[in-house]
């Protein structure tokens, strides 16, 4: 066979043309791991060691696809280097995923990592359907046998794969819904990407619940996460879902947090509770948004005020000392840049963002467990929300010695997600928590979490300090609330992790009766990066 030439395997016959290498079958099945008979030892040669050279890659990869294409489990089993794995995956690929009519083709190698395109049919009970994708393999020296293997991962039979799923066509798990905002606009994965994971995680929770009817779908599933269709070759009908989200305000959350990497925000009205918008922009895909679990940096101060205040230890009018630095039980906490007042209120601490003024009261204070009891009781965190789709809702443990003074500015064991963050500055507008929800309490009449309000007194407070921070000249929040109208409030916070050269950016406002919080993680300062969002999604509400 001369040098690039094309060979396809249809219906068992080879066919022969030019322009590059492909290996097509009806069917694949395979096995194989580091017992396998790949690379290019030969028997009675001495072992090859090291990465393995572009022979093997080729002669690997290239028998790697012929197997696959042409159905031979063994065969492409062999040459991985995890046989069981790639047995039961590749079987499944047959067996439940019903791929028929399968040609892989390889690209240029890149090293020892070999791209190629799969093209397949999916048939299932009379339906026919195409599918394509792209994805890529790596060859790896065997640890035991020393040959070139396939490093055998998920992803090498589908690029969206992960540890634990499968692909599998049959009639849906879920019925299909049709989700729409709470003015009845149509909420879709194409217009709102950053709805993607929300919206399969509904349609499993509730599709049955809408009266909506299963399709036949290729699926990814497994893992214990919703079902991820791929293609639909017949479709259900969809039910009517009713979600408390604002198709303006979403749709200006996913153009704001395209402004910067690794970025999720989140708003909530204040009255209601109920979500308006939720998005995110990270390499991981993890719907930090409402799952995160980071150090909110200052943006706490908004918990330990109304702490201290209930106490009787700071209001706004009352001086408080904020020195360049303070220590507590051996460590030393410093303000931004060193910054000192002398003689100022309170609520000048608060908008300035004085970490010392804070620290100070720590011995004060004189109780490890305040600031958690009143982050739950009135502030609602950690009280099992059911927001309607999985959530975390945020955690100020009980601390003991340093972690106790980090925790009044949002650091040590403290843990919050831009939905809490959003949620605290929510409680502190109205007065009262109400647990955030993005589908309504009547559709399942689910148990919401409760807390008591915050005492009239300290809730003015907080807005009067929250007002400060955001319109005064020397407010950290003021520069990106510039723009936003209403009674406004916000405050800003940075957090800081070992290993981390840039601390998370965090900021949490309300404009009249919206709120929201914003998490740019290695953002820097909260003004600088994740205000300027959250200032966004604040205006288009």
């Amino acid at each position: 066979m001369r040098s690039g030439a094309k060979v396809a395997i249809v219906g068992g016959v080879f066919v022969v043309a030019a322009g590059g290498v492909a290996y097509g079958a009806y069917t694949l099945v395979g096995g194989g791991d580091d017992k396998g008979s790949g690379g290019t030892h030969t028997q009675g040669a001495p072992a090859r060691t090291g990465p393995p050279g572009a022979d093997e890659i080729k002669e690997t990869s290239t028998g790697f696809f012929q197997a696959w294409a042409k159905g031979d489990a063994a065969g492409a089993a062999a040459l991985t280097n995890n046989q069981q794995g790639a047995s039961a995956a590749l079987t499944g690929f047959r067996d439940q995923a019903h791929l028929t009519n399968v040609v892989v083709t390889p690209g240029a190698p890149n090293g020892a990592v070999v791209p190629y395109t799969v093209k397949a049919d999916i048939s299932f009970e009379g339906r026919t359907s195409p599918l394509s994708y792209a994805s890529q393999l790596t060859v790896v020296r065997g640890q035991s046998t020393h040959k070139a293997l396939v490093d055998w991962q998920p992803a090498v039979l589908h690029p969206q794969l992960k540890t634990g799923e499968r692909l599998v066509t049959d009639k849906a798990q879920s019925p299909e819904i049709q989700a729409v905002d709470y003015k009845d606009r149509p909420l879709t994965k194409e217009q709102y990407p950053s709805l993607g994971a929300i919206l399969d995680g509904l349609r499993e929770k509730y599709g049955a619940k809408v009266n909506g009817t299963p399709g036949i779908e290729l699926q990814i599933q497994g893992n214990g996460t919703p079902a991820r269709t791929l293609i639909t070759l017949q479709k259900g009908t969809p039910g009517k879902l009713k979600t408390t989200l604002d198709a303006d305000a979403q749709a200006a959350a996913e153009k704001a947090v395209k402004r910067f990497g690794e970025s999720s925000v989140v708003a909530v009205k204040p009255s209601t509770g109920e979500i308006r918008a939720v998005a995110d922009n990270r390499n991981d895909k993890f719907p930090a948004s409402l799952q995160g679990r980071v150090a909110p940096g200052s943006t706490m101060k908004i918990v330990t005020a109304a702490m201290l205040i209930e106490k009787g230890k700071a209001s706004p009018d009352k001086p408080a000392e904020c020195p360049a630095d303070a220590m507590w039980q051996g460590v030393t906490f410093h303000n931004l840049n060193n910054f000192s007042m002398d003689g100022q209120p309170f609520s000048k601490s608060f908008a300035r963002s004085c970490n010392t003024a804070f620290i100070k009261l720590v011995d004060d204070v004189n109780d490890d467990g305040a600031l958690g009891r009143v982050a739950a009781n009135y502030f609602g965190i950690g009280q099992d929300w059911k927001v309607g789709v999985p959530s975390f809702d945020g955690s100020v443990p009980a601390s003991a010695g340093a972690e106790t003074a980090a925790a009044y500015i949002g650091q040590g064991k403290v843990q919050m997600s831009p939905l809490d963050m959003a949620s605290i500055a929510a409680t502190a507008q109205s007065g009262r928590f109400r647990q955030p929800v993005i589908v309504p309490q009547s559709l399942d009449g689910r148990v919401l979490a409760q807390a008591d309000p915050l005492p009239s007194g300290i809730a003015g407070q907080l807005r009067a300090m929250m007002h400060i921070t955001a319109t005064a000249s020397y407010g950290t929040a003021t520069e990106a609330m510039a723009g936003v109208g209403g009674d406004k409030g916000a405050k800003t916070g940075s957090a800081e992790k070992d290993g981390q050269n840039k601390s998370d950016s965090w900021f949490t406002g309300y404009s009249d009766d919206l709120a929201a919080a914003a998490l740019v993680q290695s953002g820097g300062h909260g003004g600088d990066a994740a205000g300027p969002i959250v200032a966004q999604v604040l205006r288009a509400g």
